[in-house]
């Protein structure tokens, strides 16, 4: 690798993940650290640098689990409150960009090598189409890439927080069940770890059934391993679920470049993923079923694409990644 020219961090609820990249775009020194260990990303970045054994590179990127709407970024599963001019002058670096997560990763896209991600389903991608990027992990993360003359342009958002729609009768009793806990039933509500036990929860006591007090990964793991009939239940709603709200997306954006799917729970089954009735219930619009089949849809398999993103704006002005 070249001499490292910028610092990314991954920043999330409980972890932060750094790394080093070099003017060719290599990337070295991975490392994940606690964030409660630390006061703050600067704090973070310091100890960090110090492990790795290298000096503060000029420039820097983070991408945080939250919106980032100034200066201003407070953290909405963290602690964590910082000033972005702050942290740059604290960390002595000449330019500091901070983005969505889901913006760093629907900026690594165009990026992605043949093998960083997997098709699921049919259609061909339009060359200049707008693009959308979601993924379940400890939330639903959603967000859009715009092209622009010769550059793309990332549509930040808080999709995962749209109202969750039932598509047949089994589903609005599952809803009607998380609403009586939550009021509001979001997307992520149902898409994202946690909200894979919530489907859980909500199957068994539909079906009558005592609810085991279970993580997310023994839910798949009972689902996949056919040893639990209720983790089986919610995993396949989960997926076509996940469909429902991908198809919504594609059509929202016009979406015809394709629909990325990213997070960090899919990539760890890919197959049952591919075989699930995803694909069906993305195409399942009615009327516009036969444009939908026209939109590819890709399973990201790259295992840092936020960091593939923010090493893009180390070469911008801002948040713009050139062709």
């Amino acid at each position: 690798m070249t001499a490292p020219i910028g610092l990314v961090a991954d920043i999330g609820g409980t972890n932060v993940r750094f790394a080093l990249v070099g003017a060719d775009g290599t990337m070295s020194a991975v490392a994940n650290l606690r964030c409660a260990d630390y006061p703050g990303p600067a704090e973070a970045a310091r100890a960090y640098l110090q492990r790795a054994g290298a000096a503060m590179p000029p420039r820097a990127a983070f991408c945080v689990a939250s919106p980032v709407n100034g200066d201003v970024v407070s953290m909405t599963n963290s602690p964590w409150c910082f000033s972005t001019s702050g942290v740059a002058e604290t960390l002595g670096v000449v330019h500091l960009d901070v983005v969505n997560d889901f913006t760093a990763v629907a900026l690594c896209l165009p990026h992605l090598g043949p093998e960083d991600s997997r098709p699921v389903g049919g259609g061909t991608p339009q060359p200049d189409g707008t693009i959308g990027v979601l993924g379940p992990g400890t939330g639903l993360g959603v967000a859009g890439l715009v092209p622009a003359r010769d550059a793309w342009v990332p549509i930040p958002g808080e999709g995962g927080h749209v109202t969750m729609a039932a598509a047949n009768d089994h589903e609005a009793r599952v809803l009607a069940t998380l609403r009586e806990r939550f009021g509001h039933v979001s997307a992520e509500r149902v898409l994202s770890g946690p909200g894979l036990v919530n489907l859980y929860t909500a199957l068994c006591r539909l079906n009558g059934r005592d609810a085991q007090d279970l993580a997310p990964d023994q839910i798949t793991d009972g689902a996949l391993e056919g040893t639990c009939p209720m983790c089986r239940a919610a995993l396949d709603l989960f997926f076509a679920m996940l469909g429902t709200v991908a198809g919504d997306l594609a059509l929202t954006l016009g979406a015809r470049g394709g629909i990325y799917i990213a997070g960090g729970i899919l990539p760890d089954m890919p197959d049952a993923f591919a075989a699930s009735d995803f694909r069906a219930r993305f195409e399942d619009k009615g009327r516009f079923r036969g444009y939908m089949a026209g939109v590819p849809a890709r399973l990201i398999l790259h295992p840092y694409p936020a960091f593939l993103g923010l090493a893009g704006l180390l070469h911008e002005e801002g948040p713009r990644v050139a062709l």
